[in-house]
Parts: C-alpha cells; structure tokens; sequence
C-alpha cells in the first residue's frame, strides 16, 4: 500500500485578509476538513461582515431617455435601417424593466418597429404593380407621425394612451 505524506496545517491569509484555519474534525465515519474564518462573535451583518449592503450604482440614463433614444433611433432608421434594428432592440430589453409610463412607449415602439416592417415588405411586394409606391409613402408618413407623437407624449411624461393600436396610438 502507498504511503501519503502527512497533512500540514497552516493558517493562511483570505484574499479579503480574513484569517482561515483549516482543522481536522473527527467524526464516527473518518476525518472532515472545516474552515473557520475568525471568531464568531465577530460575525455581523448579513454577509458575516462589519459592512452595510450598497445600493446599486445610478443609471446612467433614465427609462425615458432610453425611450427618447429609441424614437431618435427610429427616426434615423429612415437613412439607415440599422439603427431602427437597435432602437427594437433596446425597447425589448427594457420592456420588462422600465417604469409604467416608459413601458407604454417601449411596447408602442416594438409594434411600430413590427407593423412599419409589414408595410414595407407589402409596399415592395406591389412596387411592380405601382400600388407599392404608395404603401411605401403611407409607412413613411406613418410610422413618423408615431415617432412625433411618442416623442411629444414622453416629453409630457404620459404613457401612450393605446400602445397596441396600429394607427397612432
């Protein structure tokens, strides 16, 4: 049978220079390992620390900024879709989060983003049929018509009075 060294016990330093000993414990079944981190009764708080819990850092922009953003981001979208793909993006992230009134604007967003791509794929369908050019010039009136109005309703700091509808809310 082979031979193992003996276990050497030292106390060493936690990285948060908590003192931790490592002590045998014997039990019916064999040997334990237990680590201890200083004494008991200095044990305070929540986290078994002398510190009180933080709160969380600011945010670096509010609810309705982001929203604000999101309609900037659509109307943007008209030189380059890219950034309406973002601007959904962002709405759908803090959809779930954001305060009542900037959830209202966030939701109108999503169907706006969802509703503006249907016309256009139906607009470009009926391009060849000359009806497309007109369905694409209603998406365009539309979908900045719903940009504005969000943008006015969110600077009043109101929600939209209906985010699901598919003209202006």
């Amino acid at each position: 049978m082979a031979e193992f060294a003996p276990l050497v016990v030292r106390p060493w330093k936690f990285r948060a220079e908590l003192p931790i000993e490592i002590l045998p414990i014997s039990d019916k079944s064999g040997p334990y390992l237990f680590i201890t981190r200083g004494k008991a009764a200095e044990r305070k708080g929540p986290h078994m620390t002398g510190e009180t819990p933080k709160d969380p850092p600011p945010r670096v922009v509010s609810d309705s900024g982001l929203a604000l953003i999101v309609y900037i981001l659509y109307l943007a979208g008209f030189l380059t879709v890219i950034t309406a793909i973002i601007g959904v993006i962002i709405a759908y992230i803090k959809s779930d989060t954001a305060d009542p009134v900037a959830r209202s604007h966030f939701q109108f967003q999503i169907r706006t983003f969802w509703i503006l791509l249907l016309y256009v794929a139906v607009g470009l369908a009926l391009v060849v049929v000359g009806i497309g050019v007109l369905i694409l010039l209603w998406s365009l009136v539309w979908s900045t018509i719903r940009n504005i109005k969000g943008i006015l309703a969110l600077n009043e700091n109101k929600p939209i009075a209906d985010p699901k509808s598919w003209m202006f809310g």
